[in-house]
C-alpha cells in the first residue's frame, strides 16, 4: 500500500455528513506508515460520484472515469480527510498519477488553510 493508491474501503459506521458505505478512498498517509504492518491507522480521502459533491469548490478534485481504474466520473473530497483502520481497506483499485496527486495536495492545502 502506497500514498496515492486507491482502495475500496468499508466506511461504515460513520455519522452526519461523512461519506459512508463501501467506496473508493485515496491513501494519503506517508509510505513509512503504510508499509509498516503494525501501524494500523491509515489516512485517506474519500471519493464520491455525487454531482452535488463535485461542485463543492477548491477542496474537491475531479477524477474522470478511467483515472486509476475508476469506472465512473468521481471526485476526491479533500475536505473529508479521515483515518481508518487498515482492516477497512478491502481491495486495491489502482494508483493516481503524480500530476493528479499534486492536484490532491493543493486541494488539501485549501481544505486545512495551510500556506506554503
Amino acid at each position: 500500500m502506497k500514498r496515492g493508491d486507491l482502495y475500496w474501503a468499508n466506511l461504515s459506521p460513520r455519522s452526519g455528513s461523512e461519506q459512508t458505505g463501501r467506496r473508493p478512498v485515496i491513501i494519503l498517509s506517508h509510505d513509512a506508515f503504510n508499509e509498516t504492518a503494525t501501524w494500523r491507522s491509515i489516512i485517506v480521502i474519500p471519493i464520491s460520484t455525487s454531482p452535488t459533491q463535485s461542485r463543492r469548490g477548491p477542496t474537491v478534485v475531479p477524477l474522470p472515469a478511467g483515472t486509476a481504474n475508476l469506472k465512473s466520473d468521481s471526485s476526491a473530497l479533500c475536505h473529508q480527510i479521515t483515518t481508518l483502520d487498515r482492516a477497512k481497506l478491502v481491495e486495491r483499485i489502482g494508483a493516481l498519477s503524480v500530476e493528479t496527486l499534486v492536484r490532491i495536495e493543493k486541494a488539501l492545502l485549501a481544505a486545512v488553510d495551510i500556506r506554503r
